[in-house]
């Protein structure tokens, strides 16, 4: 890793870790759940070419109970029966505001994602998708060592 930016930046770095844990406990206790993030962290990272992420996120989901077929899928997800509507739904969401630079945010994508969301559960979507285009922005730009990450053990 180029940098420690936890240790360089730890005031930054903790309000990414406070937007991060509000995202996880709005998944816990709210539409999202943890199933769909791990999808959703792992398609932006497959997009924005962040290998450690996509590492962390793989086996994250894999400890989770998510298969291997959906992961190994995942990047083809338009293709595959695998995955249910509000997933495609929300997929297609992340997609769109990840590579949002010159293409927006259409109504009838917009439309077609609140049928399967309210606007709390849109609202807290969105902001799980940019928690994870930062995360690896930052894992990018420091060269985070890809391989490296151990999922904690669940209680």
């Amino acid at each position: 890793m180029r940098m420690n930016y936890f240790s360089a930046s730890p005031a930054g770095l903790r309000a990414m870790l406070d937007l991060q844990s509000h995202v996880h406990k709005a998944a816990q206790e709210g539409e999202l759940g943890d199933g769909l993030l791990g999808l959703i962290y792992t398609r932006v990272s497959q997009i924005n070419g962040c290998a450690y992420c996509i590492d962390m996120h793989t086996k994250d989901a894999r400890k989770a109970g998510e298969t291997e077929q959906r992961l190994y899928a995942l990047s083809a997800w338009r293709e595959t029966p695998f995955y249910t509507e509000r997933e495609r739904a929300a997929l297609a969401w992340a997609e769109a505001n990840t590579l949002i630079a010159g293409n927006g945010i259409d109504d009838a994508l917009y439309e077609a994602t609140r049928e399967h969301f309210s606007e709390k559960g849109l609202t807290d979507l969105t902001l799980a998708i940019c928690t994870i285009n930062a995360w690896n922005r930052l894992s990018i730009s420091f060269a985070a060592d890809a391989g490296s990450y151990q999922p904690a053990e669940r209680g």
